[in-house]
């Protein structure tokens, strides 16, 4: 058995290229890259690349040394490999390695073809990869609802998380149909089947979304992690609806619902409790029933305390990473904002990078604001 024990005085850069399926493109934009890498002097390998008979894959690989691939006599057959040592033994300063997700043949060292880029990257050579977005453990169950197809072929998400970057190789759905029609990505017998299966328009859509989505995620973990000051970076829209114990806030609520199912965001609600003053049956009563449509829209109900309500929310703002707010104008006379100022002027103060949404009320009853 080989000894796989090397220590290198850096770990590989990694590189993914994340697909929303097959035939986007993510092999040859790798191939690509390869190329303009290795016109500038890098040395470079393709350690393993699937072609699945693609014209344009397989032109794009000429001119790239090729390792040759290890051969597993299995069964009266000869199935071949990845050959791990082989590219070790080569030493590149980059690997081009397909298909993150593959199963090796059973007697391999290791079991899946991710773990043998780990190997590769241990010793110092950086890897530029390829998968789908379907492979993702995590989002193995929401693929499975979406297409209909439970995929066995998994990478943990750990491998996304401590790679170096990520780049969604994008297409349109409609895009993506045509080359399956003229022959590109799958043979002449295989295409109504993927057109009426798993290449149906709304399957590509909702995956398209969850490739866009899942490095955008990365990009906004790096960005938190990284961010100096306490700063934030959002990418995604959060929207935070403040109720009260005025009538109102049940339609602010279904406001702040229909904007954050607008912009496919999830929906927080906060009450901020006044420390200075209990709340009336009714009162309760009503902020039960706020909290009970919250969770009926799928939503976080955040109950806090504190006599400085702006401030109260500029906190679960912050805490939240909140992008949007839902807010009732203020009920108060002028004479009182005079006095006090608006609840809207103190958050406009406190927060930044953040939308307020000021919405009319229908009501008439008098109201703090």
């Amino acid at each position: 058995m080989t000894n796989y024990s090397i220590h290198a005085a850096r770990r590989g850069k990694h590189k993914i290229f994340i697909g929303m399926a097959p035939g986007v493109g993510k092999t040859y934009r790798m191939l690509e890259e390869g190329h303009a890498l290795k016109q500038e002097g890098i040395d470079v390998v393709v350690g393993l690349l699937e072609t699945h008979g693609r014209k344009e894959t397989a032109e794009k690989a000429e001119g790239l040394e090729i390792i040759p691939r290890k051969q597993i006599p299995r069964g009266g057959l000869i199935l071949t490999e990845m050959d791990t040592d082989a590219i070790l033994k080569r030493s590149p300063q980059l690997a081009l390695i397909d298909e993150l997700a593959h199963t090796n043949v059973p007697s391999s060292v290791k079991e899946k073809r991710y773990a043998d880029v780990e190997i590769i990257l241990a010793a110092g050579i950086d890897v530029y990869s390829t998968m789908n977005v379907q492979h993702l453990e995590s989002l193995n169950d929401l693929v499975a609802r979406i297409t209909g197809i439970v995929v066995r072929e998994r990478v943990p998400d750990r491998i996304l998380e401590e790679a170096d970057e990520l780049v969604v190789v994008d297409v349109t759905p409609e895009t993506l149909q045509e080359r399956l029609l003229e022959g590109k990505i799958y043979a002449p017998q295989k295409i109504q089947q993927s057109l009426d299966n798993f290449f149906q328009r709304r399957n590509l859509i909702a995956l398209r979304e969850l490739a866009l989505r899942e490095v955008a995620d990365n990009v906004e973990e790096n960005a938190l992690a990284t961010t100096p000051n306490g700063q934030f970076c959002n990418i995604h829209e959060r929207v935070l609806v403040c109720v009260s114990t005025y009538p109102n806030s049940l339609q602010l609520l279904r406001r702040g619902a229909r904007l954050a199912n607008y912009m496919n965001a999830p929906l927080y609600v906060v009450f901020v409790a006044d420390l200075d003053r209990f709340l009336t049956k009714e009162e309760s009563l009503h902020i039960h029933n706020c909290e009970k449509l919250c969770k009926e829209f799928e939503g976080t109900f955040i109950r806090v305390t504190n006599s400085n309500i702006a401030q109260a929310i500029a906190e679960v703002a912050e805490k939240y990473r909140i992008t949007q707010i839902v807010i009732g104008e203020s009920q108060r006379s002028r004479w009182q904002i005079l006095l006090k100022g608006s609840l809207t002027q103190k958050l406009v103060r406190l927060l930044k990078n953040i939308d307020l949404h000021i919405i009319a009320s229908d009501q008439t009853s008098s109201s703090q604001g």
